[in-house]
C-alpha cells in the first residue's frame, strides 16, 4: 500500500465525481483525520484540483493540471505501456536525464517529463526555450535499427505529436521538416533527436526523442523576439486539456510506432516545406538557397539547388524564404 497522498489520489482517479470520506479512508488507513487533510492539501500544491466537502469528504473536480506520475498513469484505463516514468516540477534538460538513465540500463519506454526545462536543447546547440505552460519529456527506445535510419524516429515523433494535439486538442498541426510543428504558422512544438551507437554492429543503443509542446504558454512568457516565431496551443493561458495527458497521449502514439516507424504518408501529407524555396542551412557549409522538392522515402529533403542539380538532406536546417528573382 502507497502512503496516504497515494492512497487518496489513487481513490480519486478511480471514482471521478464521487465524494471520499475522509473519515472512511483514514480508519482504512490506520491513520488520523489530520493525516488525510495534509495528504489533500499536498495534492492540491502539485495541481490536482479537489474539493473538500463537509461532511462528505473530497471530490476531484476536472480541469486539473497536475504534472506527477500517477496523472499519467491515470490516462491509461488498463496497463501503463512506459515501465517507469520520473517527472520534475523543473530540470536542466529531460533529455540529459534520461541519458543519464540510458548508460545506466534503463529500459525501453521509460519516460522523463517536465512542466520545466532551465537548459533546454535545439538543433545545433541552440537553447530551446521551456517557459512554464508547456510540457517537455523525453522518451527512451531501444529499436531494432541501424544508426542510419535514426532520421525515422524524429519524423514519427512529430507524427506522434500531430496525432496527440488532434485527438486531444483538436487542433491540426502542420510539420516543418525535419523537427518542428506548427500552428497558425508558428512554432508550437520542437523535437529533438539524440542516440548512442553500438560500433560493432552499427546498430542503435537506444534513441531518445525529446519533445517540448507549448500548451498554455502566453506571448509574454516567450520574450519579444521568441514570440513573433512562437505560439501555443491555447495561447489564452487557460488549457482543457492536461499537460500530463498530452505528455502521456503523445508519447504512447509513438511508443506504439516503434519499432515499424510507419510515418511517411502522414509525415509528408502535413510537411509544408516542399513546393517552397529555402535557405539550407548545415554543418560545415555556409548557408546557401535551393527549392524544396518532396520528401524522398528516408524522411529526407530532395531539393533542387540554384546550378540545377538535385540533391537530398539527411539532416540541416531550412527556413522557408521568398523566390528568388533571378531564378
Amino acid at each position: 500500500m502507497g502512503t496516504t497522498k497515494e492512497t487518496l489520489l489513487d481513490w480519486l482517479l478511480a471514482h471521478p465525481g464521487e465524494d471520499c470520506s475522509g473519515q472512511a479512508l483514514a480508519q482504512q488507513l490506520g491513520v488520523s483525520r489530520a493525516a488525510v487533510n495534509k495528504a489533500a492539501a499536498a495534492l492540491k500544491e502539485e495541481g490536482w484540483q479537489i474539493t473538500a466537502i463537509p461532511r462528505r469528504g473530497y471530490r476531484l473536480e476536472e480541469g486539473s493540471d497536475a504534472l506527477t506520475p500517477q496523472a499519467i498513469r491515470a490516462f491509461f484505463p488498463g496497463e501503463c505501456p512506459f515501465p517507469q516514468v520520473l517527472v520534475y516540477p523543473s530540470v536542466g534538460s529531460t533529455n540529459e536525464v534520461l541519458k543519464q538513465l540510458a548508460a545506466q540500463g534503463a529500459p525501453h519506454g521509460t519516460l522523463v517529463v517536465a512542466g520545466e526545462q532551465t537548459a533546454g536543447k535545439g538543433r545545433r546547440g541552440r537553447q530551446f526555450v521551456s517557459p512554464p505552460g508547456g510540457v517537455y519529456f523525453s522518451l527512451l527506445l531501444r529499436p531494432a535499427l541501424a544508426a542510419s535510419q535514426a532520421v525515422a524516429v524524429t519524423g514519427s515523433a512529430a507524427v506522434a505529436v500531430r496525432r496527440g494535439v488532434k485527438d486531444l486538442c483538436g487542433k491540426e498541426l502542420d510539420i516543418k521538416w525535419v523537427n518542428d510543428l506548427y500552428y497558425q504558422g508558428k512554432k508550437v512544438c520542437g523535437i529533438l533527436t539524440e542516440a548512442a551507437t553500438n560500433f560493432e554492429n552499427g546498430q542503435l543503443d537506444y534513441v531518445i526523442p525529446g519533445i517540448g509542446i507549448n500548451i498554455s504558454t502566453r506571448p509574454q512568457e516567450f520574450g519579444p523576439q521568441v514570440s513573433q516565431i512562437a505560439t501555443s496551443l491555447f495561447p489564452s493561458g487557460h488549457s482543457p486539456v492536461s499537460r500530463a495527458a498530452l505528455a502521456a497521449a503523445v508519447a504512447s502514439r509513438l511508443l506504439d510506432m516503434c519499432p515499424t516507424f510507419d510515418y511517411l504518408e502522414e509525415y509528408r501529407a502535413a510537411c509544408f516545406v516542399p513546393g517552397h524555396w529555402v535557405t539550407v542551412q548545415a554543418a560545415g557549409r555556409k548557408p546557401y538557397i535551393a527549392q524544396a522538392l518532396s520528401i524522398d522515402d528516408q524522411g529526407q529533403l530532395v531539393i533542387r539547388l540554384q546550378d540545377g542539380s538535385i540533391t537530398a538532406l539527411g539532416y540541416g536546417e531550412v527556413s522557408i524564404r521568398p523566390a528568388p528573382l533571378d531564378r
